[in-house]
């Protein structure tokens, strides 16, 4: 059975994902990296195949239009499934998420089922972003908690490791959210069927270049989701 994995979804982000590649590489030389790109119209398919014929630990697959980050971590663990790897990380390829964490979160990941890097546990460690911001997700953390008692502090940050088994026993076809509720979903789900969560504590900092693919609807798509859970 192969190892670890980072799966990382990209829309032009041509310029983080070479540094990306590098900086995992750094850390964990002998991971795989999946870029999925949803046919990103900056070339950055295109560079990332130029990656995977330079280094056989890099792999791209491409889809044919932008349909979500949900989709497209869908789709990457379901290459990941079938390539047998036991340890599958995501993460986003901005830089938002320091690659130098990864080490600890797949060690975490050794003694639980799923280790998620988090924002908030132990107190708040994001750098630059607005009150506004820092509101919106800290509170959705708690919103989340209250309405579904689920013991983790930053239920929407997409910094994690899973052990194959966990995304094995999810119907990763029935997960319908997207955005942020993605994550919601992910992580409620895997708590509901027993498996153990660690959140690890993470550094979150601002994007490095590129723009951001956040929009308004994500935030009340989870809101919405939040309930459908119960």
């Amino acid at each position: 059975m192969a190892g670890v994995v980072i799966v990382v979804p990209t829309f032009d982000e041509k310029d983080n994902v070479r540094p990306m590649a590098a900086a995992v590489f750094s850390k964990m030389p002998d991971a795989h990296l999946l870029f999925v790109d949803d046919n990103s119209p900056d070339g950055t398919g295109k560079v990332e195949d130029e990656l995977a014929a330079e280094d056989n630990r890099v792999h791209v697959l491409h889809r044919e239009k932008k349909d979500g980050l949900g989709r497209a971590y869908i789709a990457g663990f379901k290459w990941a499934l079938e390539k047998g790897y036991r340890l599958i990380c995501e993460m986003d390829c901005d830089f938002s998420h320091d690659p130098a964490d990864l080490p600890r979160l797949v060690k975490a990941a050794e003694e639980c089922d799923l280790a998620i890097g988090s924002r908030y546990c132990g107190g708040i460690r994001v750098m630059n972003w607005p009150l506004s911001r820092l509101l919106l997700s800290t509170g959705a953390g708690i919103y989340v908690r209250l309405v579904t008692g689920m013991p983790v502090a930053d239920p929407t940050g997409g910094f994690k490791c899973f052990r194959r088994e966990v995304l094995e026993a999810i119907e990763l076809d029935e997960i319908r959210s997207n955005g942020y509720s993605f994550q919601i979903e992910m992580n409620h789900t895997a708590w509901r069927m027993g498996y153990r969560l660690r959140e690890v504590p993470i550094v979150f900092g601002e994007r490095r270049s590129g723009y951001s693919k956040m929009r308004a609807g994500i935030a009340a798509e989870a809101f919405g989701m939040v309930l459908k859970l119960l």
